[in-house]
């Protein structure tokens, strides 16, 4: 089902309710403290975008193996937005970008029951109509920049659960290597040199050459070796 809410602190805490199942999505016209990767504040025009929750309960699923699920997230969120015809690339882990232009952001949280994830939230906040952002977001864009039109916030809710629901299928049916494929092929600035940060402030020119399954991102570095880095030790730099 889908519940709807005027106003939330963060949809993310309201999905936290029992009374929720999988499946289950919440959304809310304005949070007052939505969340978004990395601490930040995730901001939205009110009326205008959506930002939601998806409820999943992948009690088949062991903790070490929860990358599946931002991989799931990730791939609806992108095959809702192409079938709007708008081509986008996931920005590891999960950000979803247009070009070099931030369509989508995603926050994970998982509750584990026992040896198994017992209840996943997925926060997505989609830019949809919006057209003016504040001039402390970097590189915003929306479905109606990307399209010049206004679309109908509901279809496109309803559609992005039917996406998040068939992913997940996959998970469910044991379709792993289909979902990390299909991610990997899917990554932004795949087999391209770039410029990156690390946690201490340095900078490095790399190349991203995949992701392990454990969510680990694969970078050649300028000497030809390859590194792993997990989520926080390393960002990137959007201006090169």
């Amino acid at each position: 089902m889908i519940y709807r809410f005027d106003i939330l602190t963060s949809t993310n805490d309201e999905a936290c309710g029992s009374q929720y199942k999988q499946g289950d999505v919440i959304v809310a016209e304005s949070q007052t403290a939505g969340r978004g990767q990395r601490g930040h504040v995730w901001e939205s025009g009110k009326g205008q975008n959506l930002t939601l929750s998806a409820i999943l309960e992948p009690t088949f699923l062991p903790p070490t193996e929860q990358f599946l699920l931002s991989e799931v997230i990730a791939l609806a969120v992108a095959d809702t937005l192409a079938s709007y015809s708008i081509k986008t690339k996931i920005k590891w882990t999960n950000d979803i970008y247009v070009g070099d232009k931030k369509i989508a952001g995603i926050l994970i949280e998982h509750k584990l029951q026992g040896n198994t994830i017992g209840r996943t939230i997925a926060g997505i906040g989609l830019n949809v109509n919006q057209t003016s952002f504040s001039a402390d977001l970097p590189n915003p864009t929306s479905m109606a920049i990307e399209q010049t039109t206004e679309f109908e916030r509901d279809e496109v809710l309803e559609r992005l659960q039917e996406c998040i629901m068939r992913r997940y299928k996959q998970l469910q049916n044991g379709e792993r290597v289909t979902l990390q494929s299909d991610y990997h092929t899917m990554l932004y600035r795949l087999d391209e040199k770039h410029l990156y940060a690390l946690a201490d402030g340095s900078t490095f020119f790399g190349t991203i050459r995949g992701v392990e399954p454990t969510g680990a991102l694969k970078v050649e570095m300028q000497n030809g070796d390859l590194r792993t880095f997990m989520f926080k030790e390393i960002e990137f730099l959007l201006k090169n």
